[in-house]
């Protein structure tokens, strides 16, 4: 099956010669959640943005559903909703009517019953006469979605979408897009929280300085690059790891009373055998262990070190 989104070899160099975008290839499935993770300036809003029309490429090409998004621009917008970071409404208007509006600026027939179940599904019917400006935060969050989804669109951009509000409506938008992917929608987002990621995302791609480092199904990145930790709560603590155990590239820490040593569970040896023969040789007793397998941060913090 063809990709919904397909990106090749997009480029972004401002006149400043500012390289936003270096050759960035992208194929997104259709129905699935593709988290874009990179550090402040790696190029994650300029590749939604180009994507969505709202900045030029410099080189490249972008295919949505089909369309030709640079030389068949309004069949190709029509397929996609944009959450920007920022809400760029008059903030006099009600919000009932500019989630009615956006429907409106795509051509389509008004449906009063469509806008009304987005706005129940959101949280916003009670607030469908009250102007943008008497909302709260997290409820103009929650319009930018609505308003993103009155022309009921096959793929939807959400860029940072739940950044500065609180715990409880990060929560609420996590459910949001499971029932938007559970009805068909593919979902793009960008997110500085990795744990949104880890409870929402299909498949990781990462940024860094305009390039994607690296694209992956969550679950196969985490077994290809996820760590796991072996601590041991030491009897007595160490000043240093002694020099026969140096090739295993332990650490100390709790000020010397714990020892952690990092292996690859994917190995067909993961050295904890030889580990604590060796330790036992060397008088090192311990009075627990246990193990931890590293989070998709820690890898996400290490490919951008490495690029």
């Amino acid at each position: 099956m063809a990709p919904i989104l397909s990106v090749r070899d997009l480029e972004k160099a401002y006149d400043g010669g500012f390289q936003a975008l270096k050759s960035v290839s992208l194929d997104i499935a259709e129905g699935e959640v593709f988290a874009l993770l990179g550090p402040n300036g790696a190029g994650k809003t300029t590749l939604i943005s180009t994507i969505c029309g709202l900045v030029q490429p410099t080189s490249g090409t972008i295919h949505v559903g089909g369309h030709d998004a640079l030389k068949d621009y309004r069949k190709a917008r029509q397929l996609i909703g944009l959450v920007p970071q920022e809400m760029p409404t008059a903030p006099f208007e009600l919000v009932g009517d500019t989630v009615a509006f956006s429907r409106g600026l795509f051509g389509l027939r008004p449906d009063r019953d469509l806008v009304d179940r987005i706005l129940k599904d959101l949280t916003l019917w009670d607030k469908r006469d009250n102007a943008i400006m008497a909302l709260s935060g997290g409820m103009k969050r929650r319009l930018l979605v609505a308003k993103a989804l009155a022309h009921e669109p096959k793929i939807l951009f959400l860029d940072e979408p739940t950044a500065g509000v609180d715990v409880e409506l990060r929560h609420d938008m996590w459910r949001i897009v499971g029932d938007l992917r559970d009805k068909g929608v593919t979902i793009i987002l960008t997110t500085h929280y990795i744990e949104e990621a880890e409870e929402m995302a299909d498949r990781v791609g990462v940024i860094n300085n305009g390039e994607i480092v690296l694209v992956e199904n969550k679950a196969e990145l985490m077994r290809k690059l996820g760590r796991k930790l072996l601590t041991l709560s030491l009897n007595e603590p160490l000043e240093a790891v002694p020099d026969n155990l140096a090739s295993y590239g332990l650490r100390l820490e709790d000020s010397g009373s714990s020892l952690v040593y990092t292996y690859d569970s994917q190995a067909e040896r993961t050295g904890i055998t030889a580990l604590l023969t060796d330790l036992a040789a060397s008088g090192v007793r311990f009075q627990d262990l246990q193990t931890d397998q590293s989070t998709l941060e820690d890898i996400f913090v290490d490919l951008v070190k490495q690029g």
